[in-house]
């Protein structure tokens, strides 16, 4: 018996479900992986939904990050970056995600690039993370990203050069640390969880100044937000045939500021994910798993006198493909999303401010690879 069997006192396997919703393969030795009876197949979704649209009436991920990085931390890329039967109850990870925001958006349509004072965010995430499973309901976790981002935006005269010029700016700086604790002993098979965290301000939240003297990012380009916030999230995972390879899973976070700085605070954001599996075993502690899944974003208006309130802000739904390959203790997993609708708020017009809208990307990049140890 392993030391996770032992720790957890349930089979290993109930943790690839619990930790992994690219795999949510949940086998039960010499038993049924779920009660037979319909109803109570129906009452468990109903939970896991409920549970997860709770979340949406309450009032991530903030970062600072206006142009949406908290979508990357739903949905498949992120529970796959989770303990999945570690002996020793220890895993880590590192993701990296891409995003390239070149065309300006205002409302629900493409609007004219001169609209926009910022022409272009391009931005690599490097994450690090790990996690330990305490016992059968608690485990905890850290998340730590690094920011590499390109910022090609226009002088005010305060940076680099007359008003109406264009410069290009770089920053590589870690964003704010996330520490998270994970409940799931709501449910006997551990298929329902819910997450709690606190975002502490580690990151750079004001960046470089250029050669005149001025900030070269705004408050909402650079990797810090400069805020202590906190999250609350959930998770449901569950087969849908009698073998469990072909499952789903329904995830949502939600990203709030408390406490924050120098007259900025960002909007809070909610993003949720739903997604089907499909699991191939090819031989023994190994399998390839396609998913596909979809993502929604909502995030309210920063505030605040250092944020550009009439400009930020926005709903979205991004779908995309991914995959999971697992060989022994090792875990990969990639996808692709795009957006199929997005509505983001905008001035009215550039004579309000002198900008009007947001840039938006075509297509977001995400890559894991776990080691449980």
């Amino acid at each position: 018996m392993t030391l996770l069997k032992r720790a957890l006192g349930i089979p290993a396997p109930v943790i690839i479900l619990t930790f992994s919703a690219a795999r949510t393969t949940c086998r039960i030795p010499n038993g049924p992986d779920f009660p037979s009876s319909i109803v109570m197949k129906l009452l468990r979704a109903g939970v896991g939904l409920a549970a997860v649209a709770s979340l949406a009436l309450l009032p991530s991920m903030t970062w600072a990050c206006a142009c949406g990085c908290g979508v990357f931390d739903v949905g498949g890329g992120t529970l796959i970056a989770m303990p999945s039967g570690s002996e020793t109850g220890w895993s880590a990870w590192f993701r990296y995600s891409y995003m390239n925001q070149n065309q300006n958006w205002e409302g629900t349509s493409r609007a004219p690039a001169s609209d926009n004072t910022d022409k272009d965010v391009n931005t690599n995430f490097f994450t690090l993370g790990g996690q330990y499973v305490i016992n059968r309901d608690w485990s905890v976790m850290a998340e730590l990203p690094i920011y590499y981002r390109r910022l090609t935006t226009t002088d005010d005269g305060t940076v680099n050069g007359p008003a109406g010029s264009i410069y290009t700016a770089d920053i590589t700086a870690m964003g704010d640390l996330q520490l998270t604790a994970i409940y799931t002993g709501l449910l006997s098979d551990m298929s329902l969880g819910l997450t709690f965290g606190l975002w502490l301000p580690t990151g750079d939240y004001t960046g470089p100044t250029g050669s005149l003297g001025g900030y070269e990012f705004d408050r909402d380009t650079v990797p810090g937000t400069g805020a202590t916030s906190l999250t609350i999230g959930g998770y449901y995972v569950g087969g849908i045939t009698t073998d469990n390879r072909l499952a789903y899973f329904l995830q949502a976070r939600y990203v709030f500021a408390v406490f924050t700085r120098n007259d900025y605070r960002p909007g809070g954001e909610l993003d949720g994910a739903v997604g089907l599996t499909y699991t191939f075993d090819t031989g023994a502690n190994t399998s390839i798993t396609p998913l596909l899944q979809a993502k929604v974003s909502y995030r309210t208006h920063d505030t605040g006198s250092n944020a550009d309130q009439l400009n930020s802000g926005y709903t979205r739904l991004l779908v995309g493909p991914g995959v999971e390959a697992r060989l022994w203790k090792v875990r990969l997993y990639a996808d692709v999303e795009f957006p199929i609708y997005q509505y983001v708020n905008a001035a009215s017009s550039v004579a309000v401010e002198g900008t009007a809208g947001q840039l938006v990307a075509s297509v977001l990049v995400n890559a894991v690879a776990a080691y449980d140890f």
